[in-house]
């Protein structure tokens, strides 16, 4: 097994990851970037980005690439498609185990990201890869002249309602509510396909199928009516939920599993910092988790700074 030290690590390779690898590089000291998969995060798997400042429109995969570009010129380490075992953030160092090492790190950025909640209901598990999907970039294509389901108000929800117009013939968008929670001009743009229809004031109560997905029963939330949709796919996007195994308990979370830190993204743990989706956050977007990653890469910094000038307890 591999042992490594370095001054930060940081556990993500998504936007907030590799911006808080970008600052913290800058900043002079060792840093490595640990991802279970490869980096770029979520936002690698969005067909177009339109609100990152300074790229009116492009690919989500071409922006991490410029992300992850950028990090390369500064040295950090990439650690990719590595099978974390264990995190311990209390000892001193921390320690991060993976199948192939061993971490050792002054402080460490926890950048895991989150991932779309699940609807909880009977069959959605049954019918992943065969009628359920978490992603419609990665398997829109698949529905092509078909009709699906996409569950949730929000701008994931309307914007991958529209993505996959370009494939199936009708995308049904399933609400809780009677209005959406999107931005005005996602609302309008989809209000105005004409392939798009809203099924308001209900939630999806199960997912039926034999071997493929067939049926999305709903519950009208205001009558208690249920219905059968016949649809050959159902997509949710109704939150997300942190990517915190292996960490959880270590740190102060909210109730929904999310990292409470300052306004430095400091953690309740000194020298532990909680960056983008991660954490407990008014808005998880691509600009805000490069933010993110910038703040708490530069206090990480900063404790490193403080712990070096500090004096030795003999």
């Amino acid at each position: 097994m591999q042992n490594y030290e370095f001054d930060t690590v940081i556990l993500g390779g998504g936007p907030a990851g590799l911006s808080a690898g970008i600052y913290a590089s800058r900043g002079a000291v060792s840093t490595a970037i640990i991802d279970t998969s490869m980096l770029g995060g979520q936002p690698s798997n969005y067909l177009e980005l339109e609100n990152y400042p300074g790229f009116p429109i492009i690919g989500g995969y071409d922006l991490m690439e410029k992300f992850e570009e950028h990090a390369d010129k500064f040295g950090v380490q990439k650690f990719p498609m590595q099978e974390i075992v264990s995190v311990d953030l209390k000892s001193n160092p921390r320690i991060i185990k993976t199948q192939e090492a061993e971490f050792r790190a002054k402080t460490v950025i926890i950048a895991c990201g989150a991932q779309p909640m699940k609807l909880g209901v009977p069959g959605e598990a049954e019918f992943v890869g065969r009628g359920v999907s978490y992603c419609a970039v990665c398997d829109g294509a698949f529905y092509k002249n078909k009709v699906v389901a996409v569950v949730g108000g929000g701008n994931a929800a309307v914007e991958e309602a529209m993505y996959l117009t370009k494939f199936a013939d009708k995308v049904y968008v399933i609400h809780r509510r009677n209005e959406l929670r999107a931005d005005k001009i996602v609302q309008e743009r989809a209000f105005k396909n004409e392939k798009i229809e809203f099924v308001w004031d209900s939630v999806v109560k199960e997912i039926r199928g034999e071997n493929l997905v067939n049926t999305a029963v709903l519950e009208n939330v205001k009558t208690k009516e249920l219905s059968n949709l016949n649809v050959d796919g159902v997509f949710p996007y109704i939150g997300m939920t942190p990517n915190i195994e292996g960490i959880s308990g270590q740190v102060e979370q909210d109730a929904n599993g999310f990292i409470i830190v300052d306004e430095t993204m400091k953690t309740s743990l000194d020298g532990v910092y909680a960056v983008g989706d991660v954490r407990k956050t008014p808005l998880r977007q691509v600009i805000t988790a490069a933010a993110d990653g910038a703040v708490g890469a530069v206090y990480a910094v900063k404790y490193l700074e403080s712990i070096k000038e500090a004096p030795q307890v003999v």
